[in-house]
């Protein structure tokens, strides 16, 4: 069917194309009644404004950007970003705003995304993910004037405004939680290294420990999967020095890692206690189900969009502290049985 136009419209209203322009940009030089008339005729004709046609206008493209550096066969598996996207989505609909979303391999393809994005006016700003500790994004993303805000500490943002959680206070929680409960030898299996917010859980877990007189934990960078996470954790448990509670980065591998435990016939809790980063429906459907730490994802994605349109504004964007992930206390944690 072919898409209708202004000149479609303008020949049912019996009028000339730019009178129609006129009253579609609500311009003046067209009356009132008139005006009322075209808009009516465009609604039933089911037209759209050309956004090619309406940036050569300077007009806004009433859409943002996301890109991910994640492979799209498990993104669709990840939680947080189902969770987060949904959080987006909550404040740009209402705002007649669109989210174009694009899977990555890299950052140079990540940066010529936003280079073809930018240059053609696809989008107004982006979202920048999973910051790295040297973010090679940030200098390019400058040199644009790509209005952009960070997800992740400020302190690697390079000056762009970020929406970010104090991942370091709730590792200081789950560890002295466990301590508590008197265990001494505790794993991680985070994230890549290179991720900013990993580096930040490392560095907040390796002070705790020493505060609490802990052995240095054992620390495995992985990319999230399920399959890393699972061969992590068999290579921790069977150790000869197994850790008797373990801590992971995200929900899936904490899964994953349970099967393996299973595996391996050992009892959880009783023989190893497991932590999963963030609570989300898979940790609860498990058995037993897993401790894990709770945020409001949809609330950090909506606070991520208002900072994103405020700057699109032209309003002035502080960075925002979205708290902490809060550690909750289920059945896959417990005193150590030895």
């Amino acid at each position: 069917m072919k898409r209708p136009t202004i000149t479609d419209i303008a020949r049912r209203a019996g009028v000339s194309k730019v009178a129609v322009s006129y009253a579609l940009n609500d311009q003046p030089g067209v009356s009132a009644a008139t005006r009322t008339s075209i808009k009516a005729i465009a609604e039933e004709l089911g037209w759209r404004p050309n956004s090619a046609a309406r940036a050569l206008n300077g007009a806004r493209a009433q859409a943002v950007g996301l890109v991910v550096r994640r492979p799209a066969a498990t993104l669709g598996a990840e939680p947080f970003f189902m969770e987060f996207i949904s959080g987006i989505e909550s404040v740009l609909s209402p705002q007649s705003y669109a989210l174009m979303l694009q899977v990555v391999d890299d950052h140079r393809q990540e940066v010529d995304v936003y280079r073809r994005w930018w240059g053609e006016r696809r989008v107004d700003g982006v979202f920048l993910v999973d910051l790295h500790v040297d973010d090679a994004r940030i200098g390019p993303i400058g040199t644009l004037g790509l209005p952009a805000v960070a997800i992740g500490p400020p302190q690697v943002s390079g000056g762009l405004p970020t929406v970010w959680s104090d991942d370091g206070a709730s590792i200081h929680e789950i560890v002295r939680y466990l301590a508590t409960l008197g265990h001494r030898r505790i794993a991680r299996v985070a994230g890549a290294a290179e991720l900013a917010h990993t580096a930040l859980r490392d560095a907040a877990m390796a002070e705790v420990c020493r505060e609490l007189g802990l052995p240095a934990p054992a620390v495995v960078h992985t990319d999230y999967t399920g399959d890393e996470g699972a061969k992590a954790a068999r290579r921790l448990l069977i150790a000869a020095e197994r850790p008797s509670a373990m801590i992971f980065d995200n929900d899936i591998m904490a899964v994953a890692a349970l099967s393996v435990a299973q595996e391996l016939r050992l009892d959880v809790p009783g023989d190893v206690s497991l932590v999963a980063w963030d609570d989300s429906p898979l940790t609860r459907v498990v058995r037993p189900a897993l401790s894990g730490m709770s945020r409001d994802i949809l609330a950090y994605g909506a606070r991520a969009a208002q900072s994103l349109l405020a700057l699109i504004g032209g309003a002035p964007v502080s960075d925002v502290l979205d708290g902490c992930a809060r550690f909750v206390p289920r059945a896959s944690t417990a005193r150590p049985s030895a």
